[in-house]
């Protein structure tokens, strides 16, 4: 189940770096936002199912607390889109730096076995 979730996240920061591009051009995608976070949304849930059936290690773990974090931070990112605010950048660096850590922890609770 790890592995699966570790696929979505892999999706999700992919369409995570298209979006940072985008919003550097200024030209930012709802649409490519919603589906970065369904799958991180998807990946969260495989996670935290995998967690459940003792099926991840300790990084396992802590990837999951992580990506917990890193999804309050994208929830915070949608609702200022969808309120025509401006993106705190701060958030954005919080949001993304969290959730590749969280990714190299997973990565490396997976390998490690």
């Amino acid at each position: 189940m790890a592995i699966y979730a570790l696929i979505c996240f892999a999706i999700a920061a992919v369409l995570g770096i298209i979006l940072a591009a985008m919003y550097q051009k200024g030209q930012l995608s709802l649409g490519t936002a919603v589906i970065h976070g369904l799958f991180a949304a998807i990946g969260l849930v495989l996670l935290i199912i995998a967690v459940a059936q003792a099926d991840v290690s300790t990084l396992g773990k802590t990837a999951l607390v992580l990506f917990i974090i890193a999804a309050l931070g994208g929830a915070v990112l949608i609702y200022n889109h969808l309120t025509k605010h401006a993106l705190p950048k701060p958030v954005i660096a919080i949001h993304a730096v969290v959730a590749v850590v969280a990714f190299l922890l997973l990565l490396f609770g997976i390998v490690r076995g």
